[in-house]
Order: C-alpha cells, then sequence, then structure tokens
C-alpha cells in the first residue's frame, strides 16, 4: 500500500519506518526541513533502538523516503496517516492547532478517495472535526479513522512490529477493510470499533497504566513504614492474571511525553462533561510527590546546603534520550533551592536536558566522574550501566557513603559487602550503613 505519514516525531517516525519493513511504500513527511535533511542522510533525531538501522534498510530498498512536501505525498497515496504532536495547553487541554493544520493541507491536496487515519493522540470528538475540516477544504470522497498507538519509548519498534492489539475506529466499510488488511501481519488481535470508542480506548489505556504506578509506589511509602518489600509485595500481586505484573515497578514516579499528557488531558475531558475524575487526580497527585521522596531521604542524613549530590540519569526512562516531564528537572531543581551542588550524568539524554534546564549544574562525562568525591549519589534512571557498577565501588568513590536509589537497582547481596547509607523504594533497610537509625551527618 502507498502510505504518507504527516509528522515524524516518535509516532510518526516509528509508524512509518514499521509500514516501509512490511513491504509497503511510505513518505514520512514533515514541515521542518532540517529534520528532513537530517533524515535523508541517514541520521535519526531520536533515540531508539533498532530504528536507525530499519531506516537504512528500507531506504535502500526504495521503500522509504522523507519529504516536507505534503501535496505530493498526500496525492500520491491511498492512506494518510495523521501523527502530529497534541501538546499540553496550560489547563492540561489537548492542544489541537497541529491536528487541525494538517487537515486543512490534506482536504486542499486530495485528489481522489483517500483514507485519513489519526494515530495523534487526541480527545474524543477530534475525528468528526478533522473530517469537518477535510470536507470544508475538498470536495473528494475520503473515509476517516482513528487508530490509537501504544508505543514505549525505548521498545517502540517491537511494540509496533509485535503489537499486543490493534484498535481501529471507523465507520467506514472501506477503510475498515483497507486498514485490517495493513494491519493483518502484524497480529491478529484486531479491534474494530466505533471513532469515539477508539479514541477513548487510548486514554484510558495510559490512564489506567498511570495508575497502577502510581498505586505501587503508595503501596511502596506504606512498606516503608511498617517493613515490608515492596518488591516481593508486587512479585506476589503480579501471579493474580487479574492484576499482572507490568508497571507494577516502583519508582520515583512515571514521566515522559505520554502518560503526564494523557492524564491531565483525561481529566479535562472528564471536566468539560461535568465530571469529577476523582481517581485520577489522585493519581496525578500521587506521582508529584512520589519524586520528591528522593530529597527527603537526603534530608534524612545530611543538611543539604554546600553539599555535592551526584545524579545518575536525567531521561524519565532507560533506552532513550527523551527528558520530556522527567523527575530529574524537579528533583535537581530543588537540590539547587536548598544550595546544593549538582553533578550530573545520563549515558544518552545529556544533551536534550541541556536544552530544556538551564540552572547551573556540572555535566559529568562518565557515571564514575559523575559520582567521585560527592557527598552522596541519587539514581533516577535504571540504565543498566548503572546497574553493573557495583555498589562497593560506588562507595569507593564517593566522598560519603550515602546512596538514594529512587529504582532500585541493587540486591541485599551486592549491598552486604558495603557501609553505605543505602535508601531505596519501599524496601527494608539491606546493609551495615542504615542497621541504625540514620542520624543527619555532620560534614
Amino acid at each position: 500500500m502507498k502510505i504518507s505519514v504527516i509528522g515524524t516525531g516518535y509516532v510518526g517516525l516509528v509508524s512509518g519506518v514499521c509500514f516501509s519493513e512490511l513491504g509497503n511504500e511510505v513518505v514520512c513527511v514533515d514541515k521542518i526541513s532540517s529534520k528532513v535533511e537530517l533524515l535523508n542522510d541517514g541520521e535519526v533525531p531520536i533515540y531508539e533502538p533498532g530504528l536507525k538501522e530499519l531506516i537504512a534498510k528500507n531506504k535502500e530498498k526504495g521503500c522509504l523516503r522523507f519529504t516536507t512536501d505534503l501535496t505530493e505525498s498526500v496525492q500520491k497515496s491511498d492512506i494518510i496517516i495523521i501523527a502530529v504532536g497534541t501538546p499540553s495547553l496550560p489547563n492540561g487541554q489537548a492542544n489541537l492547532g497541529f491536528i487541525e493544520q494538517a487537515a486543512m493541507e490534506i482536504g486542499k491536496s486530495l485528489n481522489g478517495f483517500k483514507i485519513i487515519v489519526t494515530k495523534s493522540t487526541v480527545p474524543v470528538g477530534t475525528n468528526e472535526k478533522i473530517q469537518g475540516i477535510i470536507e470544508a477544504n475538498s470536495k473528494h470522497p475520503f473515509e476517516v479513522a482513528s487508530v490509537p498507538e501504544f508505543l514505549r519509548e525505548g521498545t517502540a519498534v517491537q511494540d509496533t512490529l509485535q503489537p499486543d492489539r490493534i484498535v481501529i475506529g471507523t465507520s467506514g466499510e472501506r477503510a475498515k477493510r483497507i486498514l485490517v488488511e495493513l494491519h493483518s501481519p502484524l497480529t491478529d488481535n484486531i479491534m474494530v470499533t466505533d471513532i469515539r470508542s477508539a479514541e477513548m480506548i487510548k486514554y484510558a489505556s495510559n490512564a489506567f497504566l498511570a495508575t497502577k504506578i502510581s498505586f505501587i509506589n503508595e503501596i511502596a511509602n506504606i512498606c516503608e513504614k511498617v517493613g515490608a518489600d515492596v518488591t516481593q509485595v508486587a512479585s506476589g500481586m503480579g501471579y493474580d492474571k487479574r492484576i499482572g505484573s507490568s508497571f507494577l515497578k516502583a519508582g520515583i514516579g512515571y514521566g515522559g511525553s505520554c502518560f503526564p499528557k494523557d492524564t491531565q488531558a483525561l481529566i479535562q475531558i472528564a471536566g468539560q462533561m461535568d465530571y469529577n475524575f476523582k481517581l485520577l487526580k489522585s493519581v496525578v497527585e500521587v506521582n508529584r510527590d512520589q519524586r520528591f521522596n528522593i530529597i527527603h531521604k537526603l534530608e534524612a542524613v545530611m543538611d543539604l546546603a554546600g553539599k555535592t549530590i551526584a545524579v545518575w540519569g536525567l531521561a524519565f526512562k532507560p533506552e532513550t534520550d527523551d527528558v520530556r516531564e522527567s523527575p530529574a528537572f524537579e528533583i535537581i531543581e530543588d537540590l539547587l533551592n536548598k544550595n546544593a551542588r549538582v553533578k550530573v550524568f545520563d549515558p544518552i539524554a545529556t544533551e536534550n536536558f541541556k536544552q530544556s534546564f538551564s540552572l547551573d549544574v556540572e555535566y559529568a562525562n562518565s557515571a564514575i566522574e559523575c559520582a567521585q568525591g560527592a557527598d552522596a549519589l541519587c539514581i533516577l534512571t535504571e540504565w543498566k550501566e548503572f546497574q553493573d557498577i557495583a555498589p562497593k565501588t560506588i562507595q569507593s568513590y564517593l566522598k560519603h557513603p550515602v546512596l538514594i536509589d529512587g529504582r532500585n537497582l541493587y540486591s541485599e547481596m551486592e549491598l552486604s559487602e558495603t557501609e553505605l547509607i543505602y535508601y531505596s523504594v519501599g524496601r527494608p533497610n539491606m546493609n551495615k550503613g542504615q542497621k541504625e537509625q540514620s542520624p543527619i551527618l555532620s560534614f
């Protein structure tokens, strides 16, 4: 099939590349000429394992190309996928400006029957607006469909090529038949529904996963008070098929481009319908507060003023350079406000963090350089590179043996040979440095 993908952000680029991998002819369109030039030169504007190799492979096969020419791409395609951004407005609502602009340009470009697919995350009813905009700008026939994405950054290529399910929302018979055919090589789990239900499925899925994360973090906080181990609690819960083990890993809360934006948007959608989504509001509040437990644990052992605090991890999760809504921003800002000196390191996301964070921090070139001479180390992202560094090695580089592990990277066995004052999330004391109550250190 001939496909145009409008927008080369995370969703658009990964989706377009994977559709070309299936043998379709794909053109990815973006207004930013520098991004298109970068992609045509074989470079990738985002870090996503496996993506660069697939781009090179399918460009060479002639199945994939990149352009700024939307009109030509639309006219030469059978399926038009809208994958532009829907960033949050200050009130939490989704900004549909890019969606509306894309719909208008698509309408003006139509030269025959097309299937218009929305893959961007949009509020319920948006596809009907898209249909109205296109109808106002074209006399050619078309059908609209909502096919939400369920990608995880860091495993986006795998998630696209091996999805749990495909949801297709449409009232068009041709769109239904063609889109089922397009996605059939990926999975047999294809659900066809009405457009509004498809739009809601995306928001409801992300809201539920965010709820699981906030729930297990609340359980972790209780575990710390009663002496239970949240990793064991989560494992025991996960064996229950009604619950499942995914997204039950305690830590410092969720971030990224999806969960924060989509939870706020769903709260706004509910509010516009005069419904108070109390549960989801609590999920957001718990997530916001959870990250500051890092600070509370540091302050339990030291006065932060004048201390050097090392931070490992700036991306909101491993295997991505995405720092959008990363807990690192607020944690580091709070440390600086408490007059601490902050050294940071991330294997991939440092440059993106620099572009978004203007306050004065020291950027290290390695994890060890970051930890060397610091009064304490805080781990904010569970990169494997960090887990491969033994706690005993970490202690040898720190000025004082204080490790705040926001991602529960280390086991009791690994910690047993250290004198670290070690705080994790939702687990009991596990080392010599913490067998007694930790007083505020005077140094």
